[in-house]
């Protein structure tokens, strides 16, 4: 819940955390002679309810392990009514669920492989702490993992694989969304620079304590930090909601095609009708890959949905990484802002490369 924050955690005392040092390790700090002199304005909004982890019994739930359950649970939901519109399985099928739960294991997995080979001294020096531990995990690592796991089902299943990334996009979205609050709900660090917008959030018993991270980056110990998990949730929606008209702007003609020759091709009931269906009906003259491609503009062609998943989360990543905490590394950015940079560029290809392909393959 969210309350005023008591006086008993202004001077919250500092402990060690491994995690806060790596995150603002090369992030260019606050002038401390500046800062010094101006004060933090009273904390309007304080996350006392910081729940790393749930207790029931002799057994302990990370809240973040919990809503990445809860992510993949919305990611099948809506991956299940995805592939249902456009007749790739039914609803009652187990093809959702392969598609979620495999993918996310092996997204779990290279996030982890990933996370520890970017500090391989840590890694040789204590390997199994680092491999079993359940803290840190890396987009980019998730996002090869899930990748190839998708690419395997799909040719496993037989379905066209850029129709299948299409049908991906919006499940992806939104469960990448809802697994950023399980990093609010544990105060993992994943939050952002300090801010004095009156939605800013502290997060004092939180893994990542903001009271160190706050301190280190020439702050007061009491500031507030900007709730980036937050934001990027509604950003999340918002390209959910993008992804899932355009992806209904593309399976519109197919379903009014695919009526068309439903009606065409149930015979009437009276002969005189059948004699007349028989001779107005148009004989096929292009095969069925073609007519496809011929039902949709360019720019709405199989991949066009994934695209603009790569284009507008790279975006959206980029610019949220401006107000993290990440380190910088590559001409300023931090390796997240170069692997979106990389993700806008491959959608923008992948855009006008299936563009070309259907004109190339429709041309007389």
């Amino acid at each position: 819940m969210l309350t005023h924050r008591p006086a008993s955690h202004a001077a919250a005392p500092t402990r060690t955390a491994t995690r806060t040092e790596k995150t603002v390790a090369g992030k260019p700090k606050y002038n401390r002679t500046q800062s010094a002199g101006k004060s933090c304005p009273a904390n309007r909004l304080y996350w006392r309810a910081v729940i790393p982890f749930l207790h029931i019994g002799p057994i302990e739930i990370p809240t973040f392990g919990l809503m990445v359950a809860v992510a993949m649970i919305v990611a099948y939901v809506v991956l299940r009514a995805d592939l249902a519109r456009r007749g790739i399985a039914e609803k009652n099928s187990s093809t959702a669920e392969m598609f979620i739960v495999i993918p996310s294991l092996v997204g779990i997995a290279g996030a982890k492989l990933y996370h520890v080979l970017e500090t391989p001294q840590v890694l040789f020096a204590h390997p199994r702490e680092e491999l079993l531990s359940r803290y840190g995990l890396a987009w980019f690592g998730g996002l090869i993992g899930g990748f190839a796991a998708w690419v395997w089902l799909s040719r496993r299943k037989n379905i066209p694989l850029l129709t299948s990334f299409d049908a991906g996009s919006v499940a992806a979205t939104l469960g990448y969304g809802v697994g950023r609050i399980g990093c609010l709900l544990s105060g993992d660090g994943d939050y952002g620079v300090p801010t004095s917008l009156p939605w800013g959030m502290s997060f004092p018993n939180g893994l990542v304590p903001t009271t160190d991270t706050c301190v280190q980056l020439g702050w007061p110990a009491t500031c507030r930090v900007h709730p980036t998990p937050i934001y990027e949730l509604i950003i999340a929606c918002l390209i959910a909601w993008i992804l899932w008209k355009l992806g209904a702007k593309q399976i519109a003609p197919l379903r009014s095609r695919a009526a068309l020759l439903a009606r065409a091709s149930s015979p009437p009931n009276s002969r005189a009708a059948q004699i007349k269906h028989t001779a107005e009906r148009p004989a096929p003259q292009t095969p069925a890959a073609n007519a496809t491609r011929e039902s949709l503009p360019d720019w709405l062609q199989p991949g066009s949905v994934f695209a603009a998943y790569l284009v507008l989360t790279g975006l959206a990543r980029f610019l949220i990484e401006f107000i993290r905490i990440n380190p910088r590394s590559f001409f300023g950015m931090t390796n997240a802002q170069t692997a979106s940079i990389g993700s806008v560029v491959a959608g923008l290809a992948l855009w006008w490369w299936v563009s070309r392909r259907a004109t190339h393959l429709l041309a007389p």
